[in-house]
Order: structure tokens, then C-alpha cells, then sequence
């Protein structure tokens, strides 16, 4: 009689274990900086948020914990890592406790990848931050990673692990296509380096693009800007990863409009603004300045339009979780 209990008891417990491995339970949890963002994403998804405290103890350091099991389940873990660092310390401990608490799967989803920028040596006796924050993120636990137009697309190189570089393109084009412009739109780059982006939006919205290239004659010369293509009469979408300091993209929308253009519009994904980028936008020849919600805004001039990505990351999280092809539903776009 005993051992007929315990192998009916064994029976269940493997058939038990059968079925949880074959569908995992997805968790969601958000870090203190992106939380705004993760609560949409849930509701998005169809599941709330999962619920992890943070302690902030006297000296300044603190400690999150998660109030739920985790064990074999696929863990999402959504933080933008923007200044401060903490931001990004936060997450690597969320990852930590993820792991020791046996999850199944750790996924980070990173609207904005901090320290992108940092992705090579460009002079002597510096640190390549971005390998760094890789480094950091996989000693910690990660599984996969989940971002929004990374500044450098060599920075997925850096992993060991798969990383999922989505395009805002997906949440940007039916916009620009909403406004009505018809045929008179063309795509400009502020800068040379983000001549492929323009040209991407070009093919995707079936028109031309042009470049405004940044010249230096001497070191620590003040820069001119030349444009490349021609934009008499036309409506410009000028389209860039990052505005930090709004420096560049207001210089290069003042070129656009000297050089006759009708109308235009700035659009990029992740919002830093720092110093006096508001002052400049606000002061800016741009009809609109269009961004996502990857980092959150303070104050925002009248002239930023912030759309959400929380459908976008909804949907990738369900078809990550589903073994599902992401590049078909960005090839929706083009």
C-alpha cells in the first residue's frame, strides 16, 4: 500500500513538473525609475505588475526584495537605466534576487541602455563602459536582453546572451503618416552618424532624406553644419536616437528651415534633456518635438509630443514569451 502511494505521489509530482516546465508562469516587475512605464506595460499585457519593495536604509544604500515566488517562473524585469547610476545598481540587484530565487528565466527589458555611448576608445586611457554594463549585467544573472534603439548597434556584440534591439520606427511612422504630409516629406540626419536611421525611414515612408554634416577646421573650433539634399518647400522629419543637450538637432533644424524648408519636426526615442535642451527646444524652429516615454519627462515643453512604448514592449514581451518572431512585427512597418 505505501508503495503504491508514493508512486501515484511521484506520478503527479512529475506530470506537475511536466506541465510547469511546458508553460512557464510570466512575472512582471518594475524598478523604482520606469515605473510609470511597467504599468502600462502590464495592462498592456493583461496580467498587474508584481510587487517588489525597495528598502532605502540611514547611510543610502538599499535593497530590493521580491514579495512573490519566483521559482521557475520567467521573470521581466523593466528599468530604464538613466542617470543616476542607482538606477542601474537597482537593476542588477533585481536580477541578483531574481536568480537566487530560482527563477526559470531572467529577462531585463531596458527601454533606455545607459552608458551606450560608451562603446568604444575613441582616446587613450578611457573605460568602454558599455562592454562594462554587459559584463555587470550577465555576472548578475540576466538571461536576455530587451532594448529600444541602442545607441550603437555593436553593442550587441558585447553579450553572450540574446539581445532584442526594437525600433521606435514601429511607433513613429504610422504617427508621421497621421499628420498628413502626403508626399512632401523628407527624412534628414543631424548628423552623419545617423545617416542609416534616416535612410531606414526614407525607404519605409517611400521618399528621400538628406544629411546635415557636422565640420570641424581646427580642434576646438566652433563646429559648421552643412546640409547635403535639397528641402526647399518640403516637410522634414529630422530623426535621431537620443536629444541630450538639444544642441545638435535645434542647430540642424535651423539649417533645415534656412534652407526653405516648409515645416520641421524632430523625433527621438529617448528623452535625456539635460542642461538647457528644454530652454533650446522651446526656443527651436521645430513645429513639434516628438519622443517616446523611455525616460520619464519633468516639465516638458509645449512643443514635445511623448507617444508611449508600452504596446511595443507588451507585445515583444508575449511573443519572447512564445518563442514568436520578432522581426515580423517590426516588417509591418516597412
Amino acid at each position: 500500500m505505501r508503495n503504491i502511494f508514493f508512486h501515484n505521489f511521484a506520478a503527479e509530482k512529475f506530470t506537475q513538473t511536466k506541465h510547469n516546465m511546458q508553460e512557464p508562469i510570466v512575472s512582471i516587475f518594475s524598478g523604482r525609475a520606469t515605473k510609470y512605464l511597467a504599468d502600462e506595460i502590464a495592462k498592456y499585457y493583461g496580467k498587474p505588475l508584481g510587487t517588489c519593495n525597495v528598502t532605502v536604509f540611514s547611510d543610502g544604500e538599499f535593497q530590493p526584495s521580491f514579495e512573490e515566488n519566483l521559482r521557475g517562473r520567467d521573470v521581466f524585469l523593466i528599468q530604464s537605466t538613466f542617470p543616476p547610476t542607482e538606477n542601474l545598481m537597482e537593476l542588477l540587484m533585481m536580477i541578483d534576487a531574481a536568480k537566487r530565487a530560482s527563477a526559470r528565466r531572467i529577462i531585463a527589458v531596458i527601454p533606455y541602455f545607459g552608458f551606450a555611448r560608451q562603446d568604444r576608445k575613441d582616446r587613450p586611457r578611457i573605460s568602454i563602459a558599455a562592454k562594462l554594463v554587459a559584463n555587470l549585467l550577465q555576472a548578475a544573472g540576466v538571461t536576455r536582453v530587451i532594448t529600444i534603439d541602442i545607441h550603437a548597434d555593436q553593442i550587441q556584440g558585447f553579450f553572450d546572451i540574446p539581445v532584442d534591439n526594437l525600433f521606435a520606427s514601429k511607433i513613429f511612422v504610422p504617427y508621421i503618416q497621421s499628420l498628413g504630409l502626403g508626399n512632401n516629406i523628407t527624412v534628414a540626419s543631424p548628423d552623419a552618424g545617423g545617416t542609416r536611421r534616416a535612410a531606414s525611414y526614407a525607404k519605409m515612408l517611400e521618399t528621400v532624406f538628406c544629411i546635415c554634416h557636422k565640420q570641424r577646421n581646427k580642434p576646438n573650433e566652433i563646429e559648421k553644419m552643412l546640409l547635403i539634399g535639397d528641402v526647399e518647400g518640403r516637410d522634414v522629419i529630422l530623426v535621431d536616437d537620443i536629444i541630450d543637450t538639444a544642441g545638435t538637432i535645434t542647430r540642424a533644424g535651423q539649417l533645415l528651415k534656412d534652407n526653405g524648408a516648409r515645416s520641421v519636426r524632430a523625433f527621438a526615442t529617448h528623452p535625456i534633456f539635460s542642461g538647457k535642451a528644454m530652454e533650446k527646444i522651446d526656443n527651436s524652429v521645430f513645429d513639434e518635438v516628438v519622443v517616446t516615454d523611455t525616460i520619464p519627462l519633468v516639465n516638458p515643453s509645449k512643443k514635445i509630443h511623448v507617444l508611449s512604448t508600452a504596446e511595443l514592449l507588451a507585445e515583444v514581451i508575449t511573443r519572447v514569451e512564445n518563442y514568436e518572431s520578432l522581426s515580423e512585427l517590426f516588417n509591418k512597418t516597412k
